[in-house]
């Protein structure tokens, strides 16, 4: 049976994607479609409703005779009564029911995923963040076994990443994975390198040429699965484009790697993506992971990246991760995590003096990482983290606390 859609036309605003949000918290399935887009375009998907997210001037006037309700709301509608605004729009003005289910997306998309790949060999590029486990765990339910995910340690990681993802993925969801470890490669190519633009480069580089040779190794490979969400989607502007399409590139993987795309996800926004790995009966480890940025670690050591900087920024960032879970702020906080800068500071330990690094500690709060404000995390709290990384780490005798917000700063660093 055909769904309720609700579309919200973006005018450009950074919180069209929350009024998408707030209509689908609401049991409504609500897609983002760009302000000037064709009426016909919009009469196609048969909409019941539309919602302008910011204003009317520019919106085709077609839009007005298509037959179904209208509104318009701002941001401060949004911040003030935007939640009662919607519900009243929804279910009195536009009749609405509300039949947008996680549980009826789960069955919906293994039966359309084991459908079209049929008995075809599908690769998963793991990288034990949330969207990429949550894709290979929807798409290892819909083909089994023709589903090989290949996880690249890189040496960048986390503490304890690299063996929380062979626990969950091979352990307890008894999937085919393929650990690669490739520490010593990323590190040499990064040796000597400064610029965070050219680290990122390589570090996505070489990742690719691993997977290649994985990709090689393995024989013929039909379809790669990618965790792209909808606000990637969104962004790139391509929110018309099936669930399965011929490989174009994305994501930079080189374009001669002849796949298919799987995009389980791609119609789904961060917090959903969490509520169907919970559904899923993913590890919460996995689930409610922060965000943490492909490049790993190598972002986080500012300037050239060592291994004697790596092992001290795994250790800080494992204090600051752990203290905030202690707190009981893990959900509450967009991310929280350890930047080590390229300079060192004089310090006193013991009797003698120290000349070592500072930590910059770092942690804020956002819906969808657009912006962020500044977490206000209590003063004991970042007691604690300071204390702690100044005592076990070594190679550290300085933390600081970034109260930056974005703009004008970024949430990273680099």
């Amino acid at each position: 049976m055909e769904k309720e859609l609700v579309i919200v036309l973006d005018f450009g605003g950074q919180y069209n994607q929350l009024i998408a949000r707030r209509v689908r918290e609401l049991s409504v399935y609500s897609e983002i479609l760009p302000y000037d887009s064709n009426p016909e375009e919009i009469r196609g998907k048969n909409p019941k409703a539309i919602i302008l997210a910011g204003g009317s001037a520019g919106v085709h006037p077609g839009i007005f005779e298509l037959g179904v309700p209208v509104l318009e709301i701002d941001y401060d509608s949004m911040q003030n009564s935007g939640v009662d605004r919607l519900q009243n729009f929804l279910f009195e003005v536009a009749g609405l029911k509300g039949d947008w289910q996680m549980s009826d997306f789960i069955a919906e998309t293994i039966a359309d995923i084991k459908q079209k790949v049929g008995d075809k060999k599908v690769l998963c590029g793991l990288s034990g963040g949330v969207d990429s486990s949550v894709a290979a765990v929807l798409v290892h339910k819909a083909v089994g076994d023709q589903l090989v995910c290949v996880y690249v340690d890189t040496g960048l990681m986390r503490k304890g990443e690299s063996e929380q993802v062979i626990k969950t993925f091979q352990e307890q969801m008894q999937m085919n994975l393929v650990f690669v470890p490739a520490a010593q490669r990323f590190l040499k190519r990064l040796q000597g390198v400064t610029d965070p633009e050219r680290k990122r480069k390589i570090i996505g580089e070489e990742f690719i040429r691993v997977f290649e040779e994985e990709k090689a190794r393995l024989g013929e490979i039909d379809y790669l699965v990618q965790g792209t969400i909808y606000p990637d989607i969104v962004e790139s502007g391509s929110s018309t484009t099936p669930t399965i399409k011929s490989h174009h590139n994305v994501g930079g993987l080189p374009e001669d790697m002849d796949f298919k795309l799987i995009e389980p996800l791609r119609l789904l926004f961060k917090d959903e993506v969490r509520v169907i790995g919970e559904k899923l009966n993913i590890s919460p480890e996995i689930v409610w992971r922060q965000p943490f940025p492909g490049p790993g670690l190598g972002v986080r050591v500012l300037e050239e990246v060592t291994q004697e900087k790596l092992d001290i920024l795994r250790e800080a960032d494992a204090i600051v991760r752990e203290e905030i879970q202690k707190a009981g702020l893990e959900r509450k906080i967009w991310q929280a995590f350890a930047v080590l800068p390229p300079v060192r500071s004089v310090g006193v330990k013991g009797d003698a003096r120290t000349y070592a690094y500072p930590i910059i500690i770092r942690a804020v709060i956002s819906d969808d990482a657009m912006t962020a404000e500044v977490a206000k995390l209590p003063w004991e709290l970042l007691e604690v983290m300071a204390h702690r990384i100044v005592a076990e780490v070594d190679g550290v005798n300085r933390v600081a606390y970034d109260i930056t917000s974005k703009p004008p700063g970024t949430i990273e660093w680099e």
